[in-house]
């Protein structure tokens, strides 16, 4: 299970959560995908806004990883401050004219490159967090790549290992069962085609395994726009995406948002503080 912490940040309390893997996180995360050219204005913009958390990928064909590390460089925060989370994506995820890593080497040697790169880009020596982007055509091949992640967690030089795009519960399980240091972070798209993975966050509760969700506003706009979510917003005076978020976090999930509007990113980072104890997101998943 997690618990909250709460930290003041410019006037804001900052409820931070700590699960019993000792993974500190915020509430938001911020997302950095397909943000381009604008991509180091906008985490600039988000960290001075309160955000404490970065979700970026070595994958030039959604991410702009080198501009993240310049947006965080311009925010002035302290990089003990901000939980950065990168990913390594395999060769069928990347762009065949812009690849990070040779495909023709090793998969140890491909990692171990993205992983400089990405050390490179964001202008530290130390990852937060360190996600396989999606699994391997099989757990064997998962393992594999998993490996060499804990061989750079066995280094310090990344602190936390996960995955994403990962909706087999029972694939989850046995990688879980099968590595020598265990995933502490799962992010996947949380939509209703797959079933919004009860099962699978049931067994990140039980583990104290922090479940990411991204897509959450976009894939969810029955919810965001339905008669429930209407008589909630009149109630309690809130947008329904901070009800939304608030709901979440009450179940344990940690979404990624990625606007670009500042005004909604300080109403989104508030989402967390309000009282929403009558309310469950069961109402609508």
């Amino acid at each position: 299970m997690f618990t909250i912490i709460n930290k003041f940040y410019l006037g804001i309390i900052m409820q931070q959560f700590r699960t019993n893997r000792d993974v500190i996180l915020p509430p938001l995360i911020y997302g950095t995908a397909w943000k381009k050219e604008k991509t180091a204005e906008l985490v600039c913009l988000a960290l001075k806004s309160g955000f404490r958390a970065i979700d970026t990928a070595c994958q030039p064909k959604h991410y702009n990883e080198a501009l993240v590390g310049e947006g965080i460089l311009q925010s002035g925060i302290q990089r003990s401050e901000i939980f950065i989370q990168t990913k390594f994506t395999p060769y069928p995820g990347q762009d065949p004219n812009n690849i990070p890593y040779d495909p023709s080497a090793s998969i140890r040697d491909q990692v171990l490159k993205s992983f400089e790169v990405s050390k490179k880009n964001l202008k530290t020596e130390i990852i937060d967090s360190l996600v396989l982007h999606s699994p391997m055509p099989s757990l064997e091949k998962t393992i594999e790549v998993w490996n060499v992640f804990e061989e750079l967690a066995d280094q310090k030089q990344v602190l936390h290992l996960g995955i994403s795009n990962c909706y087999d519960a029972d694939f989850f399980k046995s990688l879980y069962k099968y590595v020598s240091v265990r995933p502490s972070v799962i992010q996947n798209r949380f939509y209703a085609d797959s079933g919004y993975d009860i099962s699978l966050r049931e067994f990140c509760l039980q583990e104290g395994i922090i479940y990411q969700s991204f897509w959450t506003l976009t894939a969810n706009p029955h919810h965001l726009e339905s008669d429930i979510m209407k008589k909630l917003v009149n109630r309690y005076k809130l947008t329904p995406a901070q009800i939304f978020f608030n709901l979440l976090n009450k179940k344990g999930i940690i979404p990624l948002t990625g606007t670009s509007s500042k005004t909604h990113m300080l109403l989104d980072l508030q989402a967390a503080n309000y009282d929403l104890s009558e309310v469950s997101l069961d109402l609508f998943i």
